[in-house]
């Protein structure tokens, strides 16, 4: 497998993510247990981030061979 078509997982996640995201979301505007809201909450940010890290090395491993790409130094050695 390449970078290019890595690519194309990590959009895959990311869709299933924002997926996710919404549910959780939706479930906690209904919601009434404030434990509940709170563990909600908690889960969404955990989810945040793993959205915002495929969205990133999406963007990363779909463009690594483009000649004059930025390459954040996140990611790099």
């Amino acid at each position: 497998m390449t970078l290019y078509q890595m690519s194309f997982v990590y959009r895959d996640d990311a869709a299933r993510l924002r997926a996710r995201i919404r549910a959780l979301r939706t479930a906690k505007s209904e919601c009434g247990d404030v434990l509940r809201v709170r563990e909600l909450e908690r889960r969404i940010a955990e989810l945040s981030v793993i959205l915002r890290q495929s969205n990133e090395l999406a963007s990363l491993t779909e463009h690594y061979y483009d000649r004059g790409y930025h390459r954040s130094e996140k990611y790099t050695l």
